[in-house]
């Protein structure tokens, strides 16, 4: 790999605009003290954005071939004069300590040597790849609308091709040939290019020697992470939301670990219970050792949608300090980040903002506030461009992306070649940062409108006096609370019982949604309430008024409400 910083040569550098008077390191120590203003914070991110341009620019064409190794220093800013991260020897597992870098991948280092010739690696030939050429139809920013855009002769979409050997002839920077072969666990030097430009953009860590890895999803991200942090057999323990994400739940029980639940309100994990539970934390009494680890879903959390504020974030990392805990941010839902609702009857107004201010606007991630390096966040194309693909990405310290690109190499080998290739065409060479960022604002506005539309038909449908429900701000989750201390049969028939009721009476009525109890972190402890969780994602917005109606139906003839 000759050179490892570009700018793509079919898409012509942005005119820059103004700066501001800010150094990046003043900005980084002032974000990790306290909020900006929105026009300072879009002003940063414009400063930002021109950094990356400038980059592009001053590097050239990025020459990567097959299996070319590469990181993400090769890509940010230098972060000079930011701290280092603190090291996390003592959280690493047995089994993360015991494995060692994969020698058959440091061979790619040699490749681009000149004039070498290798006879080392296994890796086919490209000539016996069946494929030659693909095409994409995709939209143009900002029209994004699958109605417009689903006739060939539209002008708001536009065909993109992929060629088999479009970088031997000087028309791209990553084709077939090298896509479709073996490549790094790190993912391709194209796609973690990309992303690791849009981590600066976003979130700009705080520390200099940070790096990002490319995965096959949080869910693959979460169980390899837990392996390199905590020890089968010993009694290691996680905290989390005390409702989480049921696969999480399902990753830490067969490695042994337990999970205990911190207290919750609307806006999530409550720091100072964390505090409590870490303080006076009795090994014996508990079953378990102290946790050294947190993992939380600080945005529209799954599956209650909560959504920490910033004060939050900081109050929870504070106590993380004070304990030494290691920090797990799954961030999914980050960027479908809502205006809060205005209320029934009151239609949800498109965004005008620019994608300066959008940035800006949303809530800070831990990454961004995290001066001692001590947060891993996952990051994932699912929920907000495709499933299917199975790409997403962390970022940690340098020491954390090494130990987990050692158990990456042998569990998955990184994440499909021709998933970053499409999602290069598109996000990279096609719409750019930009284009990217302008696609987020327009799912934003979806999400806000088809959320309003579960929330008008929660307050037509369901009995208030016995459901209440908090408006979420991000995510595609809403929590509904069921009052069990009203029903007839309480407490003669458990919560448990009664929540199950409703459940297939819903499914009787012809609606699903899903069992608060399905994500309780501690399920042989007394449950605190009786909840279902809907979402607004899936369902269209015609049928999402009619499911809201059948379950409030259900609830009605278990609470013999006529």
């Amino acid at each position: 790999m000759a050179s490892s910083r570009s700018v793509s040569r079919r898409s012509p550098v942005p005119k820059f605009r103004g700066r501001v008077g800010k150094t990046r390191n003043d900005t980084a120590i002032q974000k990790s003290e306290a909020p900006q203003s929105a026009c300072t914070g879009a002003s940063e991110k414009r400063r930002l954005l021109n950094e990356i341009y400038e980059r592009r620019a001053k590097a050239g064409k990025l020459v990567a071939g097959v299996a070319a190794k590469s990181n993400s220093d090769l890509f940010k800013a230098t972060g000079a004069g930011k701290p280092k991260a603190k090291r996390y020897d003592s959280h690493f597992s047995s089994e993360c300590k015991s494995r060692l870098p994969c020698v058959l991948q440091q061979t790619a280092g040699y490749l681009k040597t000149p004039g070498l010739i290798s006879l080392g690696g296994g890796l086919p030939s490209s000539e016996y790849f069946p494929f030659y050429e693909c095409t994409l139809r995709v939209p143009k920013p900002p029209h994004f609308s699958e109605k417009d855009a689903l006739s060939p002769d539209s002008p708001t979409a536009q065909t993109v091709s992929i060629g088999k050997y479009d970088v031997n002839n000087d028309l791209s920077e990553y084709d077939l040939s090298i896509a479709l072969n073996y490549g790094q666990s790190t993912g391709s030097p194209q796609m973690t290019r990309f992303i690791t430009e849009h981590t600066e953009l976003v979130s700009n860590p705080p520390y200099a020697d940070w790096k990002v890895c490319l995965t096959v999803g949080n869910t693959s991200a979460l169980e390899q992470t837990v392996r390199m942090l905590c020890d089968r057999g010993r009694n290691d323990s996680i905290l989390t939301e005390e409702y989480t994400f049921s696969s999480a739940l399902e990753t830490f029980a067969p490695q042994g670990i337990k999970a205990f639940g911190i207290k919750m309100d609307e806006e999530g994990l409550l720091p100072k219970n964390m505090d409590v539970v870490l303080s006076s934390w009795d090994e014996t009494v508990r079953g378990a050792r102290k946790p050294h680890l947190l993992y939380t879903v600080p945005s529209g959390q799954n599956p209650t949608g909560a959504t920490q504020s910033l004060k939050r974030r900081r109050e929870i990392y504070a106590v993380c300090q004070k304990h030494d805990i290691y920090v797990i941010e799954d961030e999914p839902y980050y960027f479908i980040q809502m205006p809060h609702f205005e209320g029934k009857g009151t239609p949800a107004q498109k965004s005008s903002e620019d994608i300066e201010s959008f940035l800006a606007g949303l809530v800070p991630s831990y990454l961004s506030l995290d001066v001692d390096g001590r947060v891993l966040r996952m990051d994932s194309f699912s929920k907000v461009l495709m499933p299917g693909s199975r790409l997403g990405w962390i970022t940690a310290s340098a020491q954390v992306i090494e130990r987990y690109i050692n158990h990456a190499e042998v569990a998955n080998h990184g994440p499909s070649g021709i998933s970053q290739l499409m999602l290069w065409k598109l996000l990279d060479e096609t719409w750019g940062h930009e284009g990217y960022l302008k696609w987020l604002m327009d799912l934003k506005n979806n999400y806000t409108r088809r959320r309003d539309m579960l929330l008008a038909a929660c307050e037509q449908f369901l009995p208030k006096a016995i459901v209440s429900w908090t408006p979420p701000t991000a995510g595609m989750f809403l929590w509904l609370k069921v009052d069990h201390s009203k029903h007839p049969e309480y407490p003669r028939r458990s919560i448990e019982e009664l929540e199950e009721e409703i459940f297939l009476q819903g499914i009787s009525n012809g609606v699903l949604c899903t069992r608060g109890a399905w994500f309780r972190t501690e399920p042989n402890t007394p449950a605190s309430g009786m909840f279902f969780r809907t979402t607004f994602a899936s369902a269209s917005e015609e049928a999402m008024a009619t499911a809201i109606q059948r379950l409030g139906q259900a609830i009605r003839q278990s609470y013999r409400i006529e």
